[in-house]
């Protein structure tokens, strides 16, 4: 299921806004010979993933992209490694992930209600994420104070955890996990959060649109 975003009153000058984000279906399905499947079972020209994917060998890994780069289909990709037996929890703004696995368990943000109660925010999930003995958590996009929460977690234990940040380079990643860290409050050195990230990931992905 897409996201569906619809801009309406006064921040849009003319008319009504209707976005309809369009997930491509066909790159669901990876093999361990290296090819990509679309649904209807035909190889995709092209497109190969190797046997050491990082989710078949348990990387910590981290995807970063600018918008509509393909960072959540690659991830729904690599995600077709992870083995059958492992209890996988993903955590999502918007559900857009697709796993295939039998032992997923999905969690989504909450916003608050009228009254302003009610909120469930992706750290919140984290922190709940860590007490359901997961094998790997997996978080659809990084984007605030739960950053820090993910590094814990790939540093105790959750191999082959993996998420998605939106950054230019592999380089802007780290300043960005950093940054999002600092808007959570909390207040660490920078040397101390970089040998934090550097213990917790052990690959990044750069993904970019091809032109």
């Amino acid at each position: 299921m897409s996201r569906r975003f619809v801009n309406v009153g006064l921040a849009l000058l003319l008319g009504v806004a209707l976005t309809l984000p369009a997930f491509a279906q066909g790159v669901q399905t990876a093999t361990l010979n290296g090819t990509v499947k679309a649904n209807d079972g035909s190889v995709l020209p092209g497109v190969t993933v190797t046997a050491t994917s990082p989710s078949l060998q348990g990387s910590r890994t981290v995807i970063s992209g600018g918008t509509g780069s393909g960072k959540t289909t690659l991830l729904n990709t690599l995600s077709s490694f992870i083995p059958g037996d492992q209890r996988v929890i993903t955590i999502e703004d918007a559900a857009e992930l697709q796993l295939q696995q039998e032992h997923v368990l999905r969690l989504e943000t909450r916003p608050a209600n009228i009254e302003g109660k009610g909120r469930i925010d992706a750290t919140d999930l984290v922190k709940n994420a860590l007490r359901m003995r997961p094998d790997r958590i997996i978080i659809g996009e990084c984007r605030g104070s739960e950053a820090l929460d993910m590094l814990q977690a790939m540093n105790t234990g959750h191999e082959g955890s993996m998420t998605t940040i939106h950054a230019n380079s592999p380089r802007d990643a780290v300043s960005r996990l950093e940054t999002m860290i600092a808007m959570g409050g909390v207040e660490l050195p920078v040397k101390a959060l970089r040998q934090q990230f550097a213990a917790a990931v052990d690959l990044i992905i750069q993904v970019n649109r091809l032109q």
